[in-house]
């Protein structure tokens, strides 16, 4: 049987045990308090991240695999030990949530008399919003847009304001998809850092529960008030067993993925290599790698106007590198081809982003390769690059 504790039971201790009771519990008291909770559930035969009311709304059952050009989701299989979190990545992540694909910036309005009435979108506050069920690239994707909107000379006020409102509840990874290489990135499969709360599930079918960490002052006011018991050494090895063996799953000796090392000192010396056009003849040049991943924030400003001229309206949308038009300047864009503009997507991930913030722009979640529809792996095209350097 759970043994219980009551609010303040865990001052000093960050580290506890819930069952699902527990987890129903924390959505529960997260809503009371005014929060949206965006967790990942099923809708149209896939998992995303939306709004869930219950611990009943968590896609327990379902599982899925991923691939290079593939997503399916299926049942699990039922003789596996019960899970609510198996299924690894949502289509996309919470970048939507805090760096809106479409945003108002201002609107202008012609009054009666003739003058102009100008709203900021700014005024409006942002959304309360509680996130359960994210894993660990997920928040090492956050701290690379946190350089990006809000570290650099000129902050963005509305991903600030969302941000700051943001709880992050973490999952750690017990299983990787196959187009995973997290590990070799250095941002998972365990969350180590920008976590209110961490979860390890425990699969136990007998007793399924979660080793719960706590990673900020909210989180451990969020832990203090939930149903629990301590956490025992058996409880820390059954999560760090878990997480190790998605770490092997990555392992390229064992079928995995990793990217290699050194890979931003390649790319800087090779952009004239010819492997860009070998990668540009399967490019479909859809965009698909940038909408998916959950650290691309390219954008563009669109302007509309009403008809009658009353209202004027600026948009921010989110852009891609992979559009034409994304590098037009008068007289043409500036990378025509595909080739060039594949080398730009990748050499700005994992080379000269680095220069501009310190950091790479890839967290090693796969969605570009599993995403695209003809297969690309961005790992793969870094590895024939080398190699041909080998030769």
């Amino acid at each position: 049987m759970t043994q219980r504790t009551h609010r303040g039971d865990t001052a000093g201790n960050d580290a506890a045990v819930l069952d699902r009771d527990g987890l129903a519990a924390l959505i529960a008291g997260l809503s009371a308090a005014g929060f949206s909770v965006i967790g990942p559930r099923i809708a149209d035969g896939a998992v995303v991240l939306d709004e869930i009311t219950d611990i009943a709304d968590l896609p327990a059952g379902w599982r899925v695999d991923q691939a290079p050009g593939r997503v399916e989701t299926r049942p699990a299989d039922p003789d596996a030990p019960p899970h609510l979190f198996d299924t690894v990545l949502p289509a996309q992540g919470l970048k939507r949530y805090l760096y809106p694909p479409r945003r108002r910036l201002w609107q202008a309005d012609r009054d009666a008399a003739g003058g102009w009435h100008l709203s900021d979108e700014d005024a409006q506050p942002p959304p309360a919003l509680a996130f359960l069920g994210l894993r660990p690239c997920e928040l090492a994707a956050v701290a690379v847009q946190d350089r990006v909107f809000l570290e650099g000379p000129y902050a963005d006020s509305d991903y600030a304001a969302r941000r700051r409102r943001a709880v992050l509840i973490a999952v750690n990874c017990t299983r990787a998809a196959a187009t995973c290489f997290c590990a070799s990135m250095g941002t998972g499969p365990r969350a180590t850092a920008g976590y209110d709360l961490a979860l390890t599930e425990i699969p136990d079918p007998d007793a399924p529960r979660f080793l719960a960490e706590a990673g900020s002052d909210r989180g451990r006011a969020l832990l203090a008030d939930l149903p629990q018991r301590s956490a025992d050494p058996t409880d820390r090895a059954a999560a760090d067993a878990a997480t190790a063996e998605a770490t092997r799953q990555m392992d390229p000796a064992n079928g995995g993925r990793a990217m290699i090392g050194d890979v931003a000192d390649l790319l800087r010396r090779t952009l004239d290599h010819p492997h860009w056009d070998r990668v540009a003849e399967r490019c479909l040049g859809c965009t698909n790698c940038t909408l998916v991943c959950p650290t691309c924030f390219c954008a563009t400003v669109e302007d509309e106007t009403t008809l009658d001229g009353a209202t004027a309206t600026r948009w921010r949308r989110w852009d891609s590198c992979f559009a034409v038009g994304f590098s037009y300047m008068h007289g043409g864009s500036v990378r025509r081809e595909m080739s060039a503009r594949y080398r730009q997507w990748m050499t700005h991930k994992l080379a000269h982003w680095h220069d501009q913030f310190g950091v790479s722009g890839c967290v090693g979640c796969g969605r570009c390769i599993a995403w695209c529809p003809v297969g690309i792996d961005i790992t793969a095209e870094a590895q024939a690059i080398a190699a041909s350097e080998e030769r």
